[in-house]
């Protein structure tokens, strides 16, 4: 039975020289999964908001959503706010109460059901997704994970039809981030809600996909099952990049039979066709300076004397032209250790060091000219003007010396930008300002592949001119591509340090898809570039 249908939809923002969205057509059987997949600003965020009634931008629509047959404008506002669920990128933003049991019962309550009803539902709700062990906790004592996990069971409680979701895991660390879906794709199958997903971690996703509708440019190119889809997509390099490791080893190196999609498929492949007499690849050579430019020694730090330690024991050396990359789970300590880094927060015990000057001896604005720059984990803290021309145009940005392009944003309000324009205005920003030591959070988060492909030139440019870089992210396969070492945080301490291919080839969870594929095959294996280079030399099919 056809629960959704979007016919000849298209969207401009007030003042916008070309449509966002254009002419898009697509149905949904009750209980589909179909994946939103695309580039950058192609226009997902904007069709999966004029999805949701009370959501849609401002701007001029043609074209018409129709739910259970009904004109999206002619639903009843109950139906339209309950039966069509929304979950958004940022947790924060969608978090409406201050403890977690009456964020569930919120909804609930403004539909002024009995009491005796929001009880039952909030219990349920609260047993099915285990909530009950902090059901009574601040919300902001919520890791990321949580907090994500709550905005899905205070939308579920409502009961929707149809489950929207916009990139709710960008936040989210691998192993919150895989939990999360797994829990989607339940509610999928097992109480038979519709589900439409922006995603850019795909490894997870596509295997659990009914259809994938991929848009480009604000068409829609692509609505086919994922086999078939990634099978199509050679003649489309931008999206061929976001596929998952198999799809992407398999175009790289073959290209002929059956694509493989999931990491079990991808080993099958790898072991039918090529053999391992070459096991690893030849280790690069290290240029690494032995100018260390950032030194934390035996730092604790915690945000109140009743708070526990966030930072403990913490002691680390970073050396110029480096890029060092931190992983770990939510909460885990690593945007406090970028915090401390930039003098925003000071630790309680021992000592940092910055270009071998403790960092309380930078007065006044000193740490930051020409020194230290922060682009936080909410871009949106960096915005100030009404376009993304003056964004730029107050730190004097040349938007023509990114190997990313901005012109298409520059009359755009930089709150009206996707999450990945947003990240890409941000980092282009804080470039301006030409530091010798760039702290980054999350720098990717919400940026396709593609766009990330030219985030990792502005990094490696940067490296090439003594610029040391300390980047967060949950992004493994972002941190593999572009990490001289690679750390991982647990508690407030790094447990484990090396360069990516002896990093990831240590770790289970915290690894790449491309690891995954080869491990027991082939070792030392970090990206899937790795991969296909070890299937060549070793002749291809056995």
């Amino acid at each position: 039975m056809e629960i959704l249908k979007v016919e000849n939809l298209s969207f401009s923002f007030p003042g916008a020289l070309q449509p966002v969205l254009h002419d898009v057509s697509f149905r949904m059987e009750a209980g589909d999964f179909l994946a939103l997949i695309g580039a950058t600003g192609s226009g997902k965020s904007t069709l999966m908001r004029l999805l949701k009634r009370e959501l849609a931008p401002i701007g001029s629509m043609q074209g018409c959503v129709y739910y259970n047959g009904v004109a999206q404008q002619a639903l009843s506002d109950r139906v339209s706010a309950c039966e069509i669920g929304y979950v958004m990128q940022r947790p924060e933003q969608q978090i409406v109460t201050d403890k977690v049991w009456h964020e569930l019962a919120f909804g609930l309550e403004n539909l002024c059901l009995p009491q005796s009803v929001i009880r039952r539902r909030v219990a349920e709700m609260a047993s099915y997704f285990g909530i009950s062990d902090w059901f009574e906790r601040d919300v902001s004592e919520l890791s990321g994970g949580q907090k994500q996990l709550l905005n899905l069971a205070a939308v579920m409680v409502m009961q929707p039809k149809i489950l929207l979701l916009d990139e709710p895991t960008s936040q989210l660390d691998p192993i919150a981030a895989a939990d999360f879906l797994n829990t989607v794709s339940k509610l999928n199958r097992e109480m038979g809600v519709g589900v439409i997903l922006i995603e850019h971690r795909l490894e997870s996703v596509l295997p659990m996909a009914d259809r994938v509708l991929v848009l480009e440019d604000g068409t829609l190119q692509l609505d086919l099952p994922p086999a078939r889809a990634c099978e199509c997509l050679r003649s489309h390099p931008v999206l061929l990049d976001a596929m998952p490791g198999a799809v992407r080893l398999f175009h790289a190196v073959s290209g002929v039979g059956e694509c493989p999609i999931t990491v079990r498929e991808g080993r099958r492949f790898l072991r039918e066709h090529f053999g391992s007499d070459v096991r690893s690849l030849p280790e690069a050579p290290t240029s690494r300076s032995s100018e260390t430019v950032l030194e934390f020694k035996n730092v604790y730090f915690r945000y109140g004397r009743e708070y526990p330690d966030v930072l403990k024991r913490l002691n680390l050396q970073v050396r110029r032209g480096e890029i060092f990359c931190f992983l770990g789970s939510n909460g885990s300590g690593k945007s406090t250790l970028l915090k401390l880094c930039a003098g925003l927060c000071r630790p309680y015990s021992g000592s940092i060091r910055i270009f071998g000057k403790k960092i309380q001896q930078y007065r006044g604005q000193s740490l930051y000219r020409d020194c230290v720059a922060l682009l936080p984990q909410d871009p949106q803290t960096v915005f100030l003007k009404s376009t993304v021309r003056e964004e730029l145009r107050e730190v004097h940005a040349d938007p023509s010396a990114l190997p990313y392009s901005l012109e298409h944003l520059m009359e755009r309000h930089p709150y009206d930008l996707s999450g990945g324009e947003q990240q890409l205005v941000a980092l282009a920003k804080v470039l301006a300002s030409r530091p010798k030591v760039l702290l980054l959070d999350e720098p990717t988060k919400g940026v396709d592949s593609h766009a990330q492909t030219a985030v990792l030139e502005v990094l490696r440019d940067l490296k090439a001119e003594g610029i040391t870089i300390l980047l967060v992210t949950h992004d493994v396969e972002f941190a593999a591509r572009c990490a001289d070492r690679c750390a991982l945080f647990f508690r407030g301490e790094i447990v484990s340090e090396d360069a990516p291919a002896r990093f990831f080839d240590e770790n289970s969870f915290y690894t790449t898809s491309a690891n995954r594929i080869c491990r027991g095959w082939y070792e030392g294996v970090a990206t899937v570039e790795d991969a296909a280079e070890l299937c060549r030399r070793n002749g291809g099919a056995r």
